[in-house]
């Protein structure tokens, strides 16, 4: 397999108003949403199709109410940069299943601060 780092690039660029940064969002999603299938078989994961779009689908509303433009470019980028170290396999196993880490395991929590991560064992 060759390594192609322009494979998916985008040039970063800012909205110019609020409907352009909803049609780049609408846009994003609809790329993560449509590789939902070949991620799902790139990584061999034992985990349905639908989880994974459901999954995808919780990310992007997590910053459903973000009401600054600078914000959602950042955001937009930093979904595409994902998007792009997604499919070009860039991440390994442990990266794409750290999303499903709270489902899996109810206790699976960050400590509060870095003491009591420490005094329980954690890194």
């Amino acid at each position: 397999m060759v390594i192609n780092p322009t494979y998916l690039a985008q040039r970063t660029r800012q909205s110019v108003n609020w409907a352009d940064a909803q049609r780049r969002v609408l846009h994003s999603y609809r790329e993560w949403l449509r590789s939902a299938p070949e991620v799902q078989t790139m990584y061999s994961l034992n985990i349905p199709v639908a989880r994974l779009r459901t999954k995808m689908r919780q990310e992007f509303e997590r910053h459903r109410y973000v009401n600054q433009i600078g914000v959602v470019d950042m955001l937009l980028f930093q979904s595409h940069a994902e998007y792009q170290e997604t499919l070009n396999y860039w991440k390994q196993l442990p990266h794409i299943l750290k999303y499903f880490r709270a489902e899996e395991d109810p206790n699976a929590r960050r400590p509060q601060n870095f003491m009591t991560g420490f005094l329980e064992g954690r890194n």
